[in-house]
């Protein structure tokens, strides 16, 4: 988690409750503007993709289920 991420959960965690839900409704619409689909990653994300995938990942469309003793 980012600094400024803990820095802002720490502050709202001294809010009372109810401005508690305020702020994360607020947030959830902050971040639904920023992209409605959930398609966006950070930069953060797109490393561990890149650094996954360069590590041998498979694509669960590219198992055979039915075989999977050559994956072992």
């Amino acid at each position: 988690m980012s600094e400024k991420a803990m820095e802002a959960a720490r502050m709202m965690d001294m809010l009372p409750e109810a401005d508690q839900n305020f702020a994360c409704e607020f947030i959830k619409k902050l971040v639904l503007a920023w992209d409605p689909d959930f398609t966006k990653v950070t930069p953060q994300e797109a490393k561990e993709m890149a650094d996954a995938e360069a590590s041998g990942f498979v694509d669960e469309s590219e198992i055979d289920w039915s075989d999977l003793t050559r994956y072992a």
